[in-house]
């Protein structure tokens, strides 16, 4: 009984130590290193650090950095605005697992590869506002299960789609260049059929096409087109996800293989293949005309047989003294005649001292002299 009176008796006392533990436990350790011209993150803070704000440097986030800030895996709060941050590479924070709230605003972030953000199971709020984002994949926001407020204001997006953020309740999308045909629709219909709330509504406008510009993402009309698409779509996304998980590669194969030839046109592959094919044939082509037409147009040079003039035949009868070719001739010409007349055409030809006559005297000349 006196045990039992001692423990009630100290009691209290007890409860107040446990109380006083859990908040020396609970006390936030900051450090504040803004307006530094830090180009690397600074590796000799504590270990213990809960909040480190590292804004207006010139980190850039680089593999140093990222090993520096793995030591700091106590971090809840973590800020990097106005840095020289271009691109978030894979495992960036993957050891900062009890982070909640990270800022990268007011950089020069183009390029967040796929698994930038594995590892921040606990993290809440995401600031990449302020950027030079222009395209980003839904899939890289994954790993943020637990994420609650996204902030891509004034970035380059012009389209984005849906997310697959069970906890998300806020999203601001205000500042980007919104195109507001079919493309976009799948993202409107997230927005109204989500509990997530889109902060700045009224100012995240369309900015093309010009017809829409003033209309905001959320309330724009699209036309009965897109519901067509974005249905398509869904009932294809389903019959994807829900395929039992062990036959899920029997399935898919199976799917490939067996998939509606309208919904999916045929590949263009066999067309590349044609012309390539009829390319190479033709120019095989025109390389072997281009090898034989000297040779064919010697040959045809060479083939002197013509019809002979009629200025010729009249030039001949004056050295023969008529047409030696009439039938009324052919009859008073011997064979000696015949032998005469041979050697007057051909006086030209070689004769026996090797000299060779010029073929180009005049035929008058010729008949004259004989």
């Amino acid at each position: 009984m006196k045990i039992r009176d001692m423990m009630t008796l100290f009691w209290p006392f007890s409860v107040l130590l446990l109380s006083d533990k859990n908040q020396a436990s609970e006390t936030e350790v900051k450090y504040k290193f803004t307006e530094k011209n830090y180009t690397l993150v600074p590796a000799d803070i504590s270990n213990n650090v809960n909040i480190l704000d590292l804004s207006h440097n010139q980190i850039t986030l680089n593999v140093t950095d990222v090993k520096v800030l793995q030591r700091y895996f106590l971090l809840t709060e973590l800020s990097l605005n106005e840095n020289s941050i271009s691109i978030l590479y894979n495992n960036s924070f993957s050891n900062l697992s009890s982070l909640a709230i990270l800022h990268i605003c007011r950089n020069s972030i183009n390029i967040i590869q796929q698994d930038a953000f594995i590892g921040l199971n606990k993290l809440k709020e995401l600031h990449l506002c302020q950027n030079k984002i222009f395209q980003l994949n839904p899939e890289v926001f994954v790993p943020l299960s637990n994420l609650k407020v996204l902030n891509l204001q004034d970035n380059l997006m012009n389209y984005f789609d849906r997310l697959q953020l069970l906890h998300l309740e806020l999203i601001v999308l205000c500042g980007n260049p919104w195109n507001c045909t079919c493309r976009l629709f799948n993202l409107q219909d997230w927005l109204n059929t989500s509990k997530v709330i889109l902060d700045h509504e009224n100012l995240t406008m369309c900015a093309y096409p010009d017809n829409l510009k003033h209309y905001n993402i959320k309330t724009v009309p699209f036309t009965p087109e897109c519901h067509t698409k974005l249905i398509s779509a869904t009932d294809e996304d389903l019959h994807i996800h829900f395929q039992p998980i062990s036959n899920s590669t029997f399935n898919s194969s199976l799917n490939n293989v067996t998939r509606n030839p309208e919904h999916e046109p045929l590949g263009k592959s066999w067309a590349f293949l044609a012309g390539v094919v009829i390319t190479v044939l033709v120019t095989s082509l025109l390389i072997l005309l281009a090898i034989k037409c000297p040779i064919w147009y010697k040959l045809l040079l060479s083939y002197n047989h013509h019809r002979l003039e009629e200025r010729e035949v009249e030039t001949c009868e004056d050295g023969f003294n008529g047409n030696a070719n009439s039938p009324s001739q052919m009859s008073h010409i011997n064979s000696e005649d015949t032998i005469v007349i041979f050697e007057q055409l051909h006086s030209f030809a070689v004769d026996d001292d090797g000299f060779i006559e010029d073929k180009y005297i005049d035929t008058n000349e010729l008949c004259e002299e004989k």
